[in-house]
């Protein structure tokens, strides 16, 4: 299983108020669709499945929310795309894929995320590393 495709299909972020206080960040990531998908540019022997997504921050109370859509696109052998199309029927998914899903989501929304989030002025909704002094002995 490998990522052959990943886009945005919609960037938002909005600041609904000044934020004043340390907000309880909440982040989702919801998966609205999972199909098979034909193509006639790559030729492979894998079935090609199209994952669409939502990555969602929202700053409480209502302070501000960031919304990202897309679809990632995987190279998937038939027979586990079978099982991962029939699963999905029932909005479930296999946990090897959905891990693998996920942390795709996870690793390119979070990075554009905190972009947006730094142009708002906004606290980062995931900590960055940081530079401490060393203690003296």
């Amino acid at each position: 299983m490998r990522v052959i495709g990943f886009n945005f299909t919609k960037i938002s972020i909005e600041k609904l108020k000044e934020i004043t206080e340390v907000p309880k960040v909440k982040t989702e990531i919801n998966i609205p669709e999972i199909k098979g998908v034909k193509s006639t540019i790559l030729k492979t022997k894998e079935e090609i499945i199209e994952a669409k997504f939502e990555y969602i921050v929202n700053y409480e109370p209502e302070s501000a929310k960031v919304n990202i859509e897309g679809r990632a696109l995987l190279s998937v052998d038939p027979k586990i795309a079978r099982d991962i199309l029939k699963q999905w029927k029932k909005k479930k998914m296999p946990e090897e894929f959905r891990m693998l899903l996920f942390n795709v989501v996870m690793r390119k929304s979070a990075l554009k995320a905190l972009l947006l989030e730094d142009e708002l002025n906004l606290p980062l909704h995931t900590p960055l590393p940081s530079l401490r002094r060393a203690k003296e002995k």
